[in-house]
């Protein structure tokens, strides 16, 4: 019974959620995705280039000229963007710190899609504990916002280069931000990816050796999938099914599969957490297992926290509560470098 009760709760903030939502134009969109890839007409064209990043080890790499302005006042962190959009509001990167009084360690939340708030609970919390929280504003979301829209449309949508340019765009900016916490002293660097954000998470882990711990809720692999069979992702499959295919839409966006990165994430100075919830219609549960899968076969086995409750659900106690007292584990663990010296 209650269980039922918590599906259609699900299921009535998910149907809030897609209050204002529109079907939009599908488009290529190749040189957001990739810089200097001049006019790609075809899907096909499109997957060839997509192909070429998953083995470049430097997609995910800084510029070589990186604007290095930091501006710190107040307890916010502003800073320019590497990736330049032509919404002027996005170029510009915040972050709200917490300061814990240590730099022993620090985490990074990166929030979920379409977020109207930050985490100011899991802020108090953690830096009360000796973790200064750094909750960084993810591309075309809170201060980054494109004026007008309800939604972080630009973020994840129907245009595909502008899906893997923002998503690209939040892992530089999160890279650049432990850059600047390492070079202000903090010794142990975490980050804290929520949904969608745990894919941004994900990749930074997988691709930033500054990065020892990684702690990804709500995750899978296949962010093509995701969109594909999540039940908040209905107006965006809507846009793409009389246009392209999953299997094509899956190597389309092949930079952004953490699958891809599996042995990256497997690195023996990473430790990994996942929570996951067993009635998650957004992240379907067998898109998680198949994630979890390929990690196992690279070597990883992340410290997994399975609940039985949904998507949304997992916000409300105790399924909070409890992903919350696992988190703190997690994060007061020695991390494995250490314990093999």
């Amino acid at each position: 019974m209650y269980h039922s009760w918590l599906d259609r709760w699900d299921e009535r903030r998910a149907r809030r959620g897609e209050e204002g939502k529109k079907t939009t134009d599908f488009i290529l969109d190749a040189d957001r995705a990739f810089p200097g890839a001049g006019k790609i007409a075809s899907i096909e064209e499109f997957c060839v280039l997509a192909d070429q990043a998953v083995a470049d080890p430097a997609f995910f790499d800084e510029p070589s000229e990186s604007d290095q302005r930091f501006d710190r006042k107040d307890g916010w962190l502003r800073f320019p963007s590497d990736i330049a959009t032509d919404i002027a509001a996005n170029n510009v990167v915040w972050a709200k710190i917490t300061e814990s009084g240590s730099f022993d360690r620090a985490m990074v939340i990166f929030h979920h899609w379409n977020a109207s708030a930050r985490n100011r609970r899991i802020a108090s919390f953690f830096s009360r504990r000796g973790i200064t929280i750094v909750e960084i504003a993810m591309p075309y979301h809170f201060e980054r916002s494109r004026p007008g829209s309800l939604h972080a449309d630009y973020m994840l949508s129907p245009n595909l280069g502008r899906t893997i340019q923002s998503i690209r765009q939040g892992v530089l900016d999160g890279r650049k931000l432990i850059h600047w916490l390492k070079s202000e002293g903090y010794r142990e660097i975490s980050v804290l990816g929520m949904s969608l954000g745990s894919w941004v998470a994900g990749l930074i882990a997988a691709h930033d050796p500054a990065v020892s711990k990684a702690s990804l809720f709500l995750t899978a692999g296949s962010l093509a999938d995701m969109v594909w069979t999540g039940r908040a992702t209905r107006s965006i499959r809507d846009s793409l099914e009389p246009e392209v295919e999953l299997t094509d839409l899956r190597r389309a966006w092949g930079p952004l599969n953490l699958e891809n990165y599996a042995r990256r994430l497997a690195r023996p100075d990473l430790d990994l957490h996942v929570v996951l919830a067993k009635r998650d219609k957004v992240v379907l549960p067998a898109l998680s297992e198949r994630f979890m899968q390929r990690l196992k076969d690279a070597g990883e086995s992340p410290k997994t926290l399975e609940l039985n409750c949904g998507h949304y659900s997992l916000a409300m106690p105790p399924y909070i509560l409890l992903a919350g007292l696992s988190l703190k584990r997690f994060l007061s663990c020695a991390d494995k470098s250490a314990l093999r010296s």
